[in-house]
């Protein structure tokens, strides 16, 4: 694959302004609190961390249209949230970032899934989850497809991003794949292993390469097992694409009866990898919504990932930082 020039992923991105983009998933607040280690516990061998502040970020499928929006796309997010401080704190981040909402209120019973980092030092110390991840109800379901099928219609590609948390249920995703097709709208979903069935006839999927290894059975040790996995996922999902994403070694892209394009990494500095599977759906995203080729995108969505594991916490990538680094790659 070329390297991307600065002048193409200009073009690129100015193609890719206002597009609209719908987001579907799991949608959850990720609660940071940030402090300093001067001693050990004298209760139990753990460091004590003196909280200095804490800020609060909308993860999941929130961080996925939060990253939409920040490339200069509009964003509209689907998903479910409970009747607590957590909901509402997701409300206003969402606001703050420009990001429309169809969201749909499960109650009390029903919490809004929270994370919380404890980070000291610039290092994570611990992390606490507090989530309910069972399949949402008939009721909900109905609701949640309401709204998807109210703001489908106004956008140009359609993220389901797949948390496990219990949104992206098999009657959901046969809903909306459906619509979505009827409406000739590119499907683009960042999976989970155990779902991987749910996803077939989207138009990509980007599992990393820990979860394509195992859903298809081969360990990728060669460039021909590489191949080998991209072949059997496309078969098994029946989808057009498949992008493997591979950490230090970058992103394959396999397209049925298409050569495979691989693409390096292009990160400098890894600081914290939280989100980067974010920022690459949201890329890939937009970039369809602006029918920009798959190997184009893919490239693009490579970039912006290599921005945001430079970044502490959940982070998203602006045009001008994404040119900075396609500018820096090709020097």
């Amino acid at each position: 694959m070329k390297p991307l020039l600065p002048d193409r992923a200009r073009a690129l991105l100015e193609s890719m302004a206002d597009r609209r983009v719908l987001v579907l998933g799991d949608v959850m607040l990720d609660e940071f609190i940030w402090g300093q280690v001067a001693r050990i516990s004298p209760e139990a061998p753990v460091p004590v961390v003196q909280v200095t502040r804490e800020s609060f970020h909308v993860g999941g499928a929130g961080n996925v249209a939060a990253n939409v929006r920040a490339l200069g796309g509009q964003a509209v997010l689907a998903g479910v949230v409970g009747e607590d401080e957590a909901a509402r704190r997701v409300r206003t981040r969402l606001i703050e970032a420009g990001v429309e909402t169809a969201l749909v209120n499960a109650g009390e019973a029903r919490p809004t899934t929270l994370k919380t980092r404890i980070i000291a030092h610039q290092q994570q110390i611990v992390r606490t989850d507090r989530e309910q991840t069972e399949e949402i109800s008939a009721h909900v379901e109905k609701a949640l497809l309401r709204e998807v099928r109210a703001a489908l219609p106004t956008c140009a590609a359609l993220v389901v991003s797949d948390y496990q948390k219990g949104v992206v249920t098999s009657r959901v995703m046969k809903a909306v794949v459906a619509a979505a097709g009827r409406q000739r709208i590119p499907v683009l979903v960042d999976p989970k292993l155990r779902h991987l069935k749910l996803y077939r006839g989207a138009t990509l999927v980007t599992p990393n390469q820990g979860e394509a290894e195992e859903a298809t059975g081969i360990r990728i040790r060669s460039s021909a097992d590489l191949q080998a996995v991209g072949a059997a996922l496309l078969r098994t999902l029946g989808c057009r694409a498949a992008l493997i994403t591979r950490g230090e070694h970058g992103m394959s892209l396999f397209r049925p009866g298409k050569r495979p394009v691989h693409v390096p990494a292009t990160a400098r500095e890894v600081f914290d990898v939280t989100g980067a599977g974010d920022t690459v759906i949201a890329t890939l995203g937009l970039a369809l919504a602006a029918r920009t080729p798959l190997p184009s995108a893919a490239v693009l969505a490579n970039h912006a990932a290599g921005v945001v594991v430079g970044k502490l916490g959940t982070a998203t990538t602006s045009p001008a930082e994404l040119l900075r680094a396609v500018g820096s790659a090709t020097r």
